[in-house]
């Protein structure tokens, strides 16, 4: 027998087990729901983290994970497999800074207590949705009848849209409606928000609601008059012709629903709720494990795409705006925070740096990472001795300069207690992550720039 061939027919070490199980398999009947090999949970996260993470090629369309369109998801093997290495079924699993979901959706089925937080108001009504059962028979019921009040408005009652329309809005968000979306999609978008408003029992109104925010925040085609709301900026496009805006809502509430059909087979809980990060509203180390991906120190603008189908749903441009100027990674710069709070010597040098080039940006790196050291510092706070935290983060280029996201928030989580087990990193696959887009001839920003890999950072809290 050759050493290969002895190599291939020896038993598995308990790392090579601890890899197999937690990076195949989709469903949670393929495999069971946790393994507990003969390994401290420290070094499970060691072993995690010299994993495969890439995940290219891997289906991420399955359960409610397509439900709506969402800038810089990763895919979802990404939490299952720290889920499954690191916890049991019933343990805690918390994404402070949820985004889309997937964490969450992640650690429900996978048979743990999933806890989401985020401040963006799509985000969370996104959480809500993707995490609570549903009478399937109930939602297809009042998603027709949604469609067909629509129409019946359009078709025969179109004065009261056109009148409603006219005295729904404030000036501001008016102006951003008639910039945005021609006088035709206004009037279908109207009665749609009409047809809403009529269906009772808040679960099903924000699945209905969150279906209506997905004909507008979407890749491609789209109602509005922007070239794509899922991953750039928004630019519009003065010959676009956006499709029907009733009949993009009955083809999406199908999809919709049959998107729900996994996740509510599954009865662990769910908990999403409104709430910063910096603050989390969570007693002393309750959580089991942590997987969340902070934004960048120069930010995707989230809002920017959002606020697209918020506006429809009661928001003014106003109350959007100062909501986005709460947000980690947020240009607005606070005198309170600036200098006043301590970083590691890596995270001042590269400020330094920063400000010899640009001292605006360098206090908005500042802020950036003071309120990420608040963040780690609650997420030292919730965590259990013994647990684990899996921050996904990408680098970012400001003035030219590589400022080391990864880096230096992994010194800050060690000078908050953690010790740092790993950080690694991963390639993207650009065209699942949705990152921003170039088109034309322009040249790439600097946000495309710095999104072709990200860092995985491994956090353990001892004992």
């Amino acid at each position: 027998m050759t050493e290969q061939q002895a190599s291939l027919s020896s038993p598995p070490t308990l790392k090579e087990q601890l890899r197999l199980f937690a990076f195949n398999g989709r469903n949670q009947s393929e495999r069971p729901h946790s393994f507990e090999p003969q390994m401290s949970k420290r070094e499970r996260l060691a072993a995690l983290l010299e994993g495969e993470l890439d995940f290219h090629g891997t289906d991420s369309g399955y359960a409610s994970h397509n439900l709506h369109a969402f800038a810089a998801k990763f895919p979802p093997q990404l939490p299952r497999a720290f889920i499954r290495g690191l916890t049991r079924p019933g343990q805690v699993v918390l994404d402070p800074m949820m985004g889309s979901g997937t964490t969450i959706v992640e650690a429900i089925l996978e048979g743990r207590c999933g806890i989401g937080l985020d401040l963006d108001p799509l985000a969370v009504q996104l959480g809500q949705v993707k995490t609570t059962p549903l009478d399937m028979d109930a939602v297809r019921l009042a998603g027709l009848e949604v469609a067909a009040r629509a129409y019946d408005l359009i078709t025969n009652n179109v004065a009261l849209v056109a009148q409603n329309l006219a005295q729904r809005f404030e000036q501001e968000t008016r102006a951003f409606i008639d910039y945005w979306f021609l006088p035709n999609t206004q009037l279908e978008l109207m009665a749609l928000v009409l047809a809403l408003e009529g269906v009772e029992g808040p679960p099903i109104k924000r699945f209905l609601q969150l279906t209506f925010s997905s004909v507008i925040v979407t890749k491609s085609g789209g109602v509005s008059r922007a070239r794509d709301l899922a991953h750039s900026r928004p630019h519009r496009v003065e010959d676009k012709v956006p499709r029907n805006a009733l009949e993009q809502f009955s083809t999406r509430f199908g999809k919709n629903l049959a998107s729900l059909a996994e996740i509510r087979r599954i009865e662990a809980a769910g908990m999403v709720t409104n709430a910063d990060t910096r603050s989390m509203p969570l007693a002393d180390e309750v959580v089991d494990l942590i997987v969340t991906s902070p934004p960048y120190a120069n930010a995707i603008d989230y809002m920017r795409a959002h606020k697209f189908s918020l506006v429809w749903l009661g928001a003014s441009v106003n109350s959007l705006s100062e909501v986005r100027s709460q947000y980690i990674g947020s240009e607005r710069v606070g005198d309170s925070l600036l200098g006043k709070t301590p970083l590691p010597d890596r995270a001042e040098e590269i400020i330094g740096s920063l400000a010899a080039l640009d001292r605006k940006k360098a206090d908005i790196l500042r802020k950036y990472f003071v309120e990420m050291r608040m963040t780690l510092a609650e997420m030292v706070r919730v965590l259990r001795k013994d647990g684990a935290a899996i921050v996904v983060v990408g680098t970012s280029t400001m003035r030219g300069l590589d400022v080391q996201t990864h880096t230096c928030l992994a010194d800050i989580g060690a000078s908050l207690g953690f010790e740092v087990v790993g950080v690694v990193e991963r390639n993207l696959d650009r065209n699942k992550r949705m990152m921003p887009a170039r088109f034309g001839k322009q040249k790439g920003s600097n946000i495309e720039h710095r999104m072709h890999e990200e860092y995985v950072i491994g956090f353990y809290k001892g004992e």
